[in-house]
């Protein structure tokens, strides 16, 4: 059980960590009246949203004496139970006579956590609470919740955050004609590294990166799955990362894992593409015409960072496109993203956008420009669709064909669009 004088201790030395805290704010919008959920990767910036929305908490009138900010992966705390938060909330009360807004960080540590955070709603408590499983969301949680919370989805940084970091401000008039260069500069940076907060301020971004693969791999994954095939895990991962433009099939999967010595069925496999999802790591997409069947069995996975997946490739400029393109899609339109694939491929639809998006390195090769506007026309006729892209690395143009206007737009403008 845990003991109050350390509660107590924790409560005020997080007060002051974030009184102290300097952050540049994410584009994120919190209503007062309302509780969320925030769930996403791995340092992503969940706690540092908590931070700031403590901060524009303060900045209304709040004082620090009413925030509990507790984060349950500090390794003072050891195992805790349900009954644990509840000492947690008592041990605040009795520090502070305020109605306390509780800020709770990785919170589905604690076996049960969503039954005491539905108890603070319904008592009428303001609650943030984050976590880095998709898990914490199953339906029998979401069903214990029972709509007092939003969720968030909490994604690495966007381009514009990302230059907005770095120094620029793209809401400034003319932004693009006055820091041109520099856009471009940290867009490559930004193209093969990813946007993880962390790792901009980091000298060797790709070790950063390795660290913190290994960190969700053994801990989200191995440890929390109980898995015991780790290698077969790693195999997998590598022929996702891989295969990342593609429709991917849970039983070649399975083949090609069982075919570097270590058995794995396609149940395994469905099981450890799942356990990825869940831990923020891969981001689905199903094909909009396939049967039920081939939705759900036949996907394309895309990286949740373009620096995660860096790690895997020798030869990444494409797929780091393309991945790049499918985060910011997914980003903005959730689970409208969807792709087409049936004799022709389209990377990317959106049906209630009536967008279709084609991710192409370069079009300068005749065959690549044939298929990649072939497909867009096709398509477009049999979803009526006149918005029509293709997105490529750094060419720019206007095509007319069969009737058909087509945008040609660099990656890096298209990010900030």
């Amino acid at each position: 059980m845990l003991r109050k004088d350390l509660i107590k201790d924790i409560v005020v030395e997080n007060q002051r960590f974030i009184s102290s805290v300097c952050f540049f704010e994410r584009d994120y919008v919190f209503e007062d009246a309302l509780n969320y959920v925030l769930v996403g990767l791995r340092r992503a910036g969940k706690s540092y949203l908590l931070y700031q929305r403590i901060h524009q908490l303060l900045e209304k009138g709040h004082r620090m004496e009413e925030i509990c900010y507790f984060n349950f992966e500090d390794d003072r705390l050891g195992i805790m139970t349900l009954a644990d938060l509840d000492i947690i909330k008592s041990a605040f009360e009795e520090m502070f006579d305020t109605l306390p807004i509780f800020f709770f960080d990785e919170i589905q540590i604690v076996d049960g956590w969503e039954k005491f955070a539905r108890r603070l709603a319904d008592q009428k408590y303001r609650v943030y609470i984050t976590g880095s499983n998709a898990k914490m969301l199953s339906s029998e949680i979401a069903t214990t919740l029972g709509g007092r919370y939003m969720i968030k989805d909490v994604f690495p940084l966007s381009f514009a955050e990302y230059l907005s970091f770095s120094g620029i401000n793209m809401k400034e008039k003319n932004a693009l004609h006055l820091h041109g260069k520099e856009i471009v500069k940290y867009f490559e940076t930004y193209f093969r590294f990813g946007g993880l907060p962390e790792v901009m301020n980091v000298a060797d971004k790709r070790s950063w990166l390795s660290g913190l693969f290994n960190k969700v791999f053994f801990g989200d994954l191995i440890a929390r799955y109980d898995i015991r095939n780790d290698f077969g895990l790693r195999i997998l991962a590598k022929k996702l990362a891989e295969s990342v433009k593609q429709p991917s099939s849970y039983n070649r999967l399975a083949n090609v894992v069982s075919s570097t010595g270590k058995k794995a069925s396609t149940d395994t496999v469905i099981d450890y593409v799942n356990y990825m999802c869940e831990s923020w790591l891969l981001l689905p997409l199903e094909n909009i015409i396939g049967k039920l069947t081939e939705r759900n069995t036949q996907r394309k996975y895309y990286f949740i960072d373009n620096g995660i997946l860096n790690l895997f490739l020798p030869d990444p400029e494409a797929s780091l496109l393309e991945n790049m393109v499918a985060i910011n899609l997914i980003r903005k339109y959730k689970n409208e993203v969807c792709f087409y694939h049936n004799s022709v491929e389209v990377d990317f639809y959106l049906p209630e956008q009536k967008k279709l998006i084609q991710a192409s390195y370069s079009l300068q090769d005749e065959s690549t420009f044939q298929r990649e506007t072939e497909a867009l026309i096709k398509v477009s006729k049999r979803f009526e669709v006149d918005d029509l892209m293709i997105i490529t690395k750094d060419e720019e143009t206007v095509l007319e064909k069969d009737g058909k206007t087509i945008q040609v737009v660099p990656l890096w403008k298209w990010l900030l669009g």
